[in-house]
């Protein structure tokens, strides 16, 4: 397996916030990244044992 690294620096609060996204979601659709950040939480995520 291939690692494929991207340039794209992190949100800085000078460019739009909706530029920042679209770039980053096309990053995680090319690396079949994108159902990580799409699918629904688990319902025990936050809760301590």
């Amino acid at each position: 397996m291939t690692a494929t690294r991207f340039e794209i620096e992190k949100f800085d609060g000078e460019t739009t916030f909706n530029l920042w996204q679209v770039r980053m979601m096309a990053i995680l659709v090319q690396s079949d990244l994108k159902k990580v950040v799409t699918r629904e939480k688990p319902e025990n995520l936050n809760k301590t044992e």
